[in-house]
């Protein structure tokens, strides 16, 4: 854009602000002579156009900032990387509690002991001091191997202070993730347990480039030594820092654009994709966030969603910025909950699979505490719900009856209950409100924008989408047609969600040609979503253009090749696999080869008078499911790869019953409302016999 097109646009969006004194939460108003740009509805987001010349209204942006994509924290613009982020901290905060942990030395459970910020800043400096001494360069991959514990988060900032790059490893995609990760990305240090130590010694001899590992709460006398002809050292974290202390190395401070992470996440053949995420990228999508939603040094954050993934690492950098005390829940989530009481947290995020076990077991406690605990609990429920609603404060009457008892279930004191990775239902988020107060939300996001798209505002009563963008990225929807979603579907358009701005990735790690099927050449990011855009400006997903969706745990599914698996099943001459991310669990529509279920219903002497009551008998569905795990476990499937339900049908997909296409695949969108009915009553079985593993 030239500068004197620059300039016009910047008039142009001047002359929708109010006055010095008439700030409104939306900045913006309407003005009669300034064409179409607007505030949409209620003020969560503005309408913007792409390009001048073409005149198109179609980019949304953060009502909270519509000048200018925010990539540093407005009250701390020195801060550009993730080391300024905790210098500043370590420099505030010093004395205040930081990491806390229950696992006492000796491996028993007791009360939360801590480290404060000056603690974790001395452990940083010494512990990336000992990696320079053992001579690894500047700029090298560090990989770390274990679940969530305040080493982790002090092996994060020593590689922030010495530019080195963090790489998670993890072992849920797949056996043999770890190993192509680690060379992949050519990783020389890796952090990890005693437990996970023992797996990466069985490949140490297919990992080349790693060259020191350090075991995390290893004892020296039991750490086995290897032959020097390996090239490989291993040590313990205690005397990795003990090494450190005695010979201090001046930081070596990266740059915004420097690559901070590498993420991996599942790519759509199987191979995992490593997202590279720089110190620009991370504290952008922090500090955007942190116009709407605040936090305070006397916050407490429970961590126990998986390092390893954007949620909870984007969580971090945030927590260190407003100096939230940090405490890591055992390693058990059968034991999250006593945790939970013993820590106290003020802020919780979730995923949908854990908010809805929650609801679960406050209904299941509810109809059984007899007739007139759960009147009560129904008159508490409905008046503050309609209370709510009319914008007016509940009586305090209901929560020390009723609700202050369920708050103690997450230690009581919870005011930030957020939830991420996949959709939460409507009725689960409103539920939470009543319950707990304070404020829940829900965002979007996902690991190649640094975490968060879009949220919902903390002033939203509203449910059922997912907020307003991050004011550090600009969004709009990109018509699909073969899918029929336009810009011009009423009443709401509609289309594929692509973003823009200083959160989005810079690739894929070694991947030219992945990243530019992700990034545009204009720099939009497509992120394979179907949203359309609701009055006020909010965000709804409502489909996903490609063939791959999430399950409600978060991972992605790849349905073709669970299918291909399956069709080696003996009785499968068809097969439809379905998930999506309210469920924790697939389920599969197949089409039976008929002489040899006809076969097996001889051999075991079941008598049926058509085929359809041969399919619908449970024997016959219970057999097929148990030749298909069969087929799953030698082909390898992972656990959430497997199908728990199916349904049995004796009619082929066809052309010309509008399933397959002209090159026979199947129609998947078609496929779904076709078997709508057998997919719900699958997924009904499945919540009767485990309510809590399914819907999400």
């Amino acid at each position: 854009m030239d500068s004197s097109a620059a300039r016009r646009r910047i008039q142009a969006i001047q002359d929708h602000l109010l006055p010095a004194g008439e700030f409104s939460s939306s900045q913006l108003r309407l003005n009669a002579t300034a064409g179409e740009f607007f505030n949409a509805g209620d003020g969560y987001s503005v309408v913007l156009p792409e390009k001048l010349q073409t005149g198109k209204w179609n980019v949304y942006r953060s009502a909270r900032s519509p000048l200018k994509l925010v990539d540093r924290f407005p009250d701390h613009p020195e801060i550009g990387t993730l080391h300024d982020n905790f210098m500043r901290s370590v420099d505030v905060y010093r004395d205040y509690k930081y990491l806390g942990t229950r696992i006492r030395c000796d491996g028993t459970v007791g009360e939360y002991k801590w480290m404060t910020y000056g603690e974790a800043g001395t452990a940083r400096t010494a512990l990336g001091s000992g990696l320079v001494n053992h001579g690894i360069p500047k700029g090298s991959c560090i990989g770390l191997y274990f679940i969530n514990r305040p080493e982790w988060i002090v092996v994060d900032h020593a590689c922030s202070a010495y530019s080195y790059i963090s790489v998670p490893l993890y072992d849920t995609l797949g056996p043999d993730a770890v190993k192509y990760i680690v060379n992949h990305a050519l990783v020389q240090v890796i952090f990890c347990v005693p437990q996970t130590l023992n797996s990466l010694l069985s490949f140490l001899s297919e990992i080349p480039t790693v060259r020191l590992i350090v075991v995390v709460g290893g004892i020296d006398d039991q750490i086995p030594s290897l032959p020097s002809s390996t090239g490989v050292q291993i040590l313990t974290y205690a005397s990795l820092l003990g090494q450190g202390s005695s010979k201090i190395q001046p930081f070596f401070p990266p740059k915004p654009d420097d690559i901070a992470t590498i993420c991996y996440t599942s790519g759509t053949t199987g191979t995992p994709k490593g997202a590279v995420l720089t110190h620009g990228n991370l504290i952008a999508s922090v500090a955007g966030c942190s116009l709407a939603l605040k936090f305070y040094p006397s916050d407490v954050y429970i961590s126990y969603l998986p390092l390893a993934h954007i949620y909870e690492r984007a969580n971090q950098v945030s927590t260190v910025y407003f100096g939230v005390a940090v405490g890591f829940y055992q390693g058990d989530n059968m034991k999250l909950m006593d945790d939970m009481v013993a820590l106290r947290p003020t802020i919780f995020c979730s995923v949908p699979r854990l908010y809805n076990r929650i609801y679960a077991g406050i209904i299941n406690a509810v109809k059984t505490s007899g007739v007139l605990k759960e009147r009560l609990f129904n008159a508490a429920y409905n008046s503050k719900r309609q209370a709510i609603m009319n914008g007016k404060s509940p009586s305090p009457l209901w929560d020390k009856l009723v609700f202050n008892k369920i708050k103690a279930k997450l230690g009581g004191r919870v005011r930030v209950l957020a939830s991420g990775a996949s959709p939460l239902s409507p009725d689960i988020l409103e539920f939470l409100k009543i319950c707990f107060g304070g404020l829940v939300f829900e965002g979007y996001g996902m690991t190649e924008t640094s975490c968060v798209i879009s949220a919902m505002d903390p002033d939203d009563t509203l449910c059922g989408h997912v907020g307003a963008p991050n004011p550090a990225c600009e969004i709009k929807l990109v018509d699909v047609p073969e899918m029929n979603y336009t810009s011009d579907d009423k009443p709401y358009s509609r289309g594929e969600i692509c973003v823009r701005g200083p959160i989005v990735f810079k690739g894929y790690f070694k991947d030219e040609a992945q990243t530019r099927e992700a990034v545009d050449e204009d720099g939009w990011l497509h992120t394979g979503d179907i949203g359309l855009w609701m009055p006020g400006g909010r965000l709804k997903i409502i489909d996903r253009k490609k063939n791959i969706f999430k399950l409600a745990q978060g991972e992605y599914i790849a349905p073709e090749k669970i299918e291909n698996v399956y069709a080696k099943c003996k009785f499968v001459a068809q097969c439809f696999v379905y998930g999506d991310s309210f469920n924790a669990s697939l389920v599969a529509v197949v089409s039976v080869d008929l002489e040899t279920l006809k076969a097996w219903a001889s051999s075991e002497g079941i008598k049926y008078n058509d085929l359809a009551q041969l399919c619908n008998d449970p024997r016959a569905r219970a057999a097929v499911l148990a030749d298909m795990d069969a087929v799953g476990r030698e082909a390898q499937l992972r656990g959430f790869e497997f199908v728990k339900a199916v349904t049995l049908v004796h009619e082929p997909f066809t052309l010309e019953n509008g399933l397959l296409t002209p090159t026979f695949k199947i129609k998947r969108p078609q496929a779904k409302e076709y078997f709508a009915n057998a997919i719900s009553n699958m997924y009904a079985e499945l919540a009767s016999s485990d309510p809590s593993s399914q819907k999400m």
